[in-house]
């Protein structure tokens, strides 16, 4: 986690953060111990078949709460667990990701991309700011890019400066495009993908409502983007990087590096394909039966294998590919302490005896209310869970383990949407999610200036995922 512009990674994630980040899990494990003190222990009843009866909840007052001992060894014992196979093989995902994304950026392969894109629209600037933002938005949504990004955003800030606009623009097409390509998501392995394989469903049954929120949620980012632009034309001192952009067009503190163009075009070319690829095999593998259930291998595989050969292809070298790998995996670590502590919760849960009283509460609220009442609340649940816990695996874990065993009424494809909607556009809202802080550092910009800037984005998108829920529902998603 070393700051320095030399060892910087994609996934830098400061010691301050790390600290809060992890004291937030770890005050959430130590809460979970307690409550199996606290809660009463149950057990849910057996089906015929053996299967657990969800349905069927019995109180066990003769059973006490976890040992101390073993719950504050959750985050080690849960990858002895049941669920430990799994975790194993996402830890493995998460570090292949990270390392393949940190050889394209060393290799240039993002900038190649981003600047090809810049060089076509140099005369059409409001159209280029649309396609980068859509470039962004699209990473966030296919591929669940989102901490990638901040190596980007001083380029692309620095870009937009260059065009006559502002950093904040560049952090609106940059990072804000890329936290809501979250909320509509389309095949993010990190929360579609994710949480479908979790839960047990196909995550491409109905996806034709993915893909209308898809549009519809760039759309509100592009007239936000619009807007900031609007107001920047007409009192370009309005901007909230005034200071910081005035240094930059000074040149004095320039992010952008161009590449040789015979080198780009090469760049541009591996990557694109290497990409393209990578979104095929994901909707792919997602669509057949056969081997739906190895998503998580075959994709890590993929990206460990066609990474280092894409890096090599690009760099001519594999000697700093296996560098850039390297660093990849270790800017990763920080993330696997963060899912191993939010996984232990449901251990001690599980361990503790209450997890069955905790569905069988879960059940208790939601019965007797609509359906439409019932997603309201999962979808507030998920949402305050957000705030204590930005990492969208690690949340999906402790979240769609629990409602994959729930009885709520709600068809699966309906809650994965729902942990969709409330995992999205919260990486760019709570200041508990680290990129937000990391980025908007950055920019020399305050957080409570951005709420103040944003806060009617957030009121329509909040407006918008109700009216998207009651879609679904009323065409039975």
């Amino acid at each position: 986690m070393d700051n320095s512009a030399e060892k910087r990674t994609l996934l830098n994630i400061s010691r301050r953060t790390f600290v809060q980040v992890t004291l937030l899990l770890l005050a959430l494990l130590i809460l979970s111990i307690v409550l199996t003190y606290v809660v009463p222990c149950g057990e849910f009843g057996v089906l015929p078949d053996g299967q657990p009866d969800y349905l069927r909840y019995t109180r066990r007052d003769d059973l006490s709460g976890i040992p101390v001992w073993r719950g504050l060894l959750a985050p080690v014992l849960v990858f002895f667990s049941a669920d430990g196979l799994t975790l194993f093989m996402l830890s493995l995902f998460l570090f292949v990701i990270s390392a393949a994304f940190q050889v394209m950026e060393d290799a240039g392969g993002v900038r190649a991309l981003v600047g090809a894109v810049a060089e076509r629209f140099q005369s059409r600037k409001r159209l280029l700011l649309v396609l980068i933002a859509l470039l962004f938005y699209s990473f966030g949504s296919f591929l669940g890019l989102f901490e990638e990004m901040l190596t980007m955003l001083p380029i692309v800030a620095s870009l937009c400066v260059m065009l006559g606009y502002d950093s904040f623009t560049g952090f609106l097409c940059c990072i804000l495009s890329c936290g809501f390509g979250f909320a509509g998501a389309v095949t993010n392995p990190f929360t579609v993908l994710l949480a479908s394989e979790i839960i047990g469903v196909n995550p491409m049954e109905h996806i034709w409502l993915r893909l209308l929120i898809f549009a519809v949620m760039f759309l509100l980012v592009a007239a936000f983007l619009f807007r900031h632009l609007r107001k920047l034309r007409k009192d370009p001192a309005a901007s909230p990087t005034l200071r910081r952009d005035e240094a930059l067009r000074q040149g004095e503190a320039s992010a952008f590096a161009g590449m040789e163009p015979a080198t780009a075009r090469r760049v541009r070319r591996i990557y694109a394909a290497f990409l393209l690829t990578a979104l095929a095999l994901i909707i792919a593998v997602s669509s057949l039966p056969a081997v739906r259930g190895y998503s998580v291998p075959i994709l890590t595989a993929y990206f460990l294998v066609f990474g280092i050969a894409a890096g090599a292809l690009a760099q001519g070298k594999l000697k700093p590919v296996l560098r850039s790998f390297g660093r990849g995996i270790g800017g990763a670590l920080p993330t696997i302490v963060f899912i191993a502590l939010a996984a232990s919760v449901k251990y001690v849960f599980d361990q503790g005896a209450i997890l069955p009283t905790v569905v069988n509460q879960i059940n208790t609220a939601v019965a007797g209310h609509s359906a439409v009442a019932v997603a309201v609340i999962l979808y507030l649940i998920v949402l305050v869970l957000e705030f204590f816990i930005s990492s969208s695996t690690a949340k999906a874990i402790l979240v769609m383990g629990i409602l994959a065993v729930a009885n709520v009424g709600l068809s699966k494809p309906m809650l994965v949407l729902i942990y969709t909607f409330a995992d999205g556009y919260t990486n760019v809202l709570f200041p508990t999610s680290p990129v937000l802080l990391i980025s908007l550092s950055m920019l020399e910009l305050d957080y409570f200036a951005w709420v103040k800037r944003s806060w009617p984005l957030f009121l329509v998108n909040a407006a918008l995922v109700f009216l998207f829920l009651l879609l679904g529902l009323a065409a039975g998603y």
